[in-house]
């Protein structure tokens, strides 16, 4: 028993560092040829585990065999654009200004049924607002939305919008994130005061509590509505000096 329990350890720490080295995608994300050795990655793992007969390492090798072949194939499909259409395809046309390319869809074995869905996910609800609808080599589709579909965009308007700020999530579920707080230079002394001006009485309630370079706060605790609260370090302040 106690020998399952350690090659049940050693196999999925070693898949999870084999997957891990292959890279952070998810699997809707993955060209055909990396969710191919997903699958057969994740089925030869499973034979070790379960059947002591087999030596660790004749389970351990075919896995080290696989990843090695993904970086192959990889490294080629970076160099050669042959390989790359051999092993990844290309993107297809499936909608153009002339409407929906059936060859296409045929070729990719989708129906309409199939194109619709697609393009209601991508938030068009009708074939007239799509100029082109492209099925990229993951299986995704993009969509490309003629003039009076597509949304307007700080260009069309002639209005410049300040550039986007990466808020810090500094507590998670109840617990600070220490690293996030290091990084906006803040204490968890902050939090406490976030907590005591806002009535806050222990961490646990916090659901998400997060601050951007602006000085915006996200909070929300469990069960209550969110609240988006700006100049928080100003608020904290001058609560304090309102008590002197």
């Amino acid at each position: 028993m106690f020998t399952v329990f350690l090659r049940v350890i050693i196999i999925y720490s070693t898949v999870l560092l084999f997957l891990r080295l292959m890279g952070k995608r998810q699997i809707g994300e993955m060209q055909p040829y990396e969710v191919v050795i997903t699958l057969i990655i994740a089925d030869l793992a499973t034979l070790p585990m379960s059947d002591t007969n087999i030596p660790l390492l004749n389970g351990i090798l075919p896995l080290a065999v696989l990843v090695v072949l993904h970086f192959a194939i990889t490294y080629s499909t970076r160099k050669s654009m042959f390989l790359r259409k051999v092993f990844s395809g290309k993107p297809v046309v499936v909608i153009s200004p002339n409407g929906i390319e059936y060859d296409n869809l045929r070729d990719l074995n989708m129906n309409i049924d199939d194109l619709q869905e697609s393009i209601r996910l991508c938030n068009y609800y009708s074939f007239d607002q799509v100029q082109y609808a492209i099925i990229e080599t993951n299986g995704k589709m993009s969509v490309i939305p003629t003039a009076d579909a597509a949304p307007s965009t700080a260009l069309d308007t002639g209005t410049k919008n300040p550039p986007p700020v990466l808020p810090s999530i500094i507590v998670s579920d109840g617990k600070m994130v220490k690293e996030k707080l290091k990084e906006q230079n803040l204490t968890a002394d902050f939090v406490k005061k976030v907590m005591k001006k806002f009535d806050i009485k222990k961490i646990d309630d916090i659901t998400i509590m997060s601050i951007d370079e602006d000085d915006k706060m996200y909070l929300q605790t469990k069960g209550k509505k969110f609240q988006v609260i700006n100049e928080v370090s100003q608020k904290i302040q001058n609560k304090k000096a309102s008590k002197k």
